[in-house]
């Protein structure tokens, strides 16, 4: 909305009353609107403004409540005519200028919607304009900007002045329109609506990716992307790029290098924390958005997914005083989570604990968490270094990324520390070859490390509608089944899809676990320098329990399916043919997959 002279008029006596209809709708709370005043003094914008751009009311009833305070008729999409209203008296470049568009035109008089239909300017000057009376009423600002841009036919001269609006300008003043195109209301609610849309369908990641037929928007729940059927505008990507690196503190000028920022934001009563990334790509910058919902997050280690027996060796692990602990698996798969919520079960007020993260995704009480901050220089090694001065008694590093990170850790653990630390490994077995191409020797490793716990996500099936199907004999042999079912049992469950879950057939995720303890025999096969598949069999004899068997376990108690075991652990699975025993069972038993 534009903060014009008339407008201004309204945002003393009577922005009280603005706040009462609100709070009278239910659109907002007293609270809400004690937090809007704040941040205008701030913002030094008018109230509506503010409430619409801190996500705490949209648009609509922003403006219905301006309707109604202000007495003035409000026009929605579906009231605006099919073909243009043509009025030769006015030109285009008031009409863009001023957010105005003619809606209806009568032998005695001409109706305009506006985003600011009581500024005295744009009635005077409509008035003025045109020979017979002139009424103005509310239009939401993204219908009269449509409404707008129908009025240029494609092809025109004008269309394509419209559509390259830059060309011919200097860097500096390119990036001056971009910053004001970012901050006009169109590409502020579009922006808003990606990251709303964010919230509803629990996405945990936003991509926006820009390609030579336009931008596609795409969200990534439970782990799977998933298109967005109406993306933004194409001719928007760089207003829509621009938006989103100066809410998260970027250099706005700089398109030709990669750029990370973040966005701390209230939508829907949820605390965001948007971690942005953008790079240049050959048709304009792609960005993800990773989403970070403080009020979410579970850190309770019996919600985390471990089956009851892993749990119980789990947490004999985090009670051990000294010695190396660690969590692998690829991005995503919940290991920082899972080390937050041990964190979250250990007494903090007995014990000292320092944690260094690259970022601080979320801050536990009684912990001392230290953000990294390579421009300083304030890496894991040299942050790890000043905490042992710290006299700690468990220390999370974020990630050991490097020789010096790992070999500190290590004799951290070695003079009495407790260490928790993520690695990026396939398997549990595998972190131990890792730590040894880290510059870690092999008597290090058998001195300091407990245990490594290897993590990845399923979906969960919805409980609307997952479906039974029975197993083959076969399936239950080749699948390696049958040790997790009970007795004659040969019934599982697959996703169907509903409209509870998207038609999707899954709700949620929740975590496959495989726990390698390093005990004596442990001990023995690794100095006598074996591989990390060596390991993981010496393991498979100790008892181990694979993530391809704790999901197997999931499947047969009902929690997820097996095309989803297979999809996230199909690097331990040597049978390609699985799928398809999959798909000839439930062909067999009359289901559609």
């Amino acid at each position: 909305m534009r903060a014009s002279s008339g407008a201004r008029g309204f945002c003393g006596a009577q922005m009280k009353k603005i706040g009462e209809i609100l709070i009278e709708s239910g659109k907002v709370s007293e609270r809400d609107i004690e937090r809007a005043l704040l941040a205008q003094r701030e913002m030094g914008e008018m109230i509506g403004q503010v409430l619409v751009k801190l996500g705490l009311v949209s648009e609509l009833d922003m403006t219905q409540a301006l309707a109604t305070q202000l007495d003035i008729p409000l026009l929605l999409a579906a009231d605006y005519p099919e073909e243009p209203v043509e009025v030769a008296e006015v030109s285009a470049d008031f009409l863009f200028s001023n957010n105005v568009v003619p809606v209806k035109r009568t032998d005695e008089q001409l109706v305009f919607a506006a985003t600011q239909p009581q500024d005295a300017f744009i009635r005077k000057a409509l008035n003025m304009a045109v020979a017979r009376p002139v009424e103005v009423v509310f239009g939401l600002e993204t219908d009269i900007q449509k409404a707008l841009t129908a009025r240029l036919a494609p092809g025109d001269d004008e269309d394509d002045e419209f559509g390259d609006r830059f060309s011919g300008q200097s860097d500096d003043e390119f990036i001056e329109h971009l910053k004001d195109l970012a901050s006009e209301a169109p590409v502020i609610r579009l922006v808003n609506q990606i990251i709303h849309r964010a919230v509803d369908i629990a996405a945990s990641d936003i991509h926006i990716e820009p390609f030579e037929e336009g931008l596609q928007l795409r969200y990534r729940v439970d782990g799977v992307l998933q298109d967005q059927p109406d993306p933004p505008a194409g001719n928007l990507a760089p207003a829509i790029a621009s938006r989103i690196k100066l809410l998260s503190g970027m250099n706005i000028a700089e398109r030709r290098l990669p750029q990370d920022g973040r966005i701390m934001i209230r939508v829907k009563g949820h605390e965001l924390d948007l971690r942005v990334s953008t790079i240049p790509t050959v048709h304009g910058e792609s960005i993800v958005m990773r989403v970070l919902d403080r009020e979410s997050i579970r850190l309770n280690l019996s919600d985390m997914g471990f089956s009851a027996d892993t749990l119980e060796r789990y947490q004999t692990l985090l009670a051990r005083p000294h010695g190396v602990l660690l969590v692998t698996g690829p991005t995503g798969s919940g290991k920082t989570t899972t080390l937050y919520a041990s964190l979250a079960s250990i007494d903090s007020d007995t014990l000292k604990i320092i944690t260094v993260e690259d970022p601080v995704e979320y801050q536990l009480h009684g912990v001392n968490q230290i953000q990294v901050q390579s421009q300083i220089e304030l890496t894991f090694a040299r942050a790890l270094r000043a905490i042992l001065r710290q006299d700690p008694d468990i220390i999370m590093i974020g990630e050991m990324r490097d020789t010096e990170t790992a070999q500190i850790g290590v004799q951290s653990a070695l003079t009495g520390h407790l260490v928790l630390s993520t690695l990026h490994t396939n398997t549990a077995a595998g972190a131990i070859t890792r730590l040894e191409d880290m510059g870690v020797e092999r008597y290090l490793i058998t001195s300091s490390v407990n245990g490594v716990l290897a993590q990845r996500l399923v979906r969960t099936l919805c409980s609307s509608c997952k479906e039974p199907f029975e197993l083959s004999d076969t399936s239950v042999k080749r699948y390696g089944i049958g040790r997790f079912l009970q007795d004659d049992q040969r019934t599982v469950y697959q996703a169907r899809g509903c409209a509870n879950c998207g038609n999707t057939g899954y709700i949620g995720r929740t975590a496959i676990h495989e726990l390698f303890l390093l005990d004596d025999a442990i001990h023995d096969v690794i100095m006598s320098g074996a591989d990390s598949t060596t390991l993981h069999n010496a393991a498979r004899r100790q008892g181990m329990i694979t993530l391809y068997e704790d999901g197997l376990r999931k499947v047969v108690a009902g929690e997820t399916s097996l095309e989803e075991v297979m999809r996230v652990t199909q690097d331990q699975s040597s049978d390609d043919a699985m799928p398809d025993l999959v798909a000839a069972d439930r062909s067999a038993a009359g289901h559609v997959a």
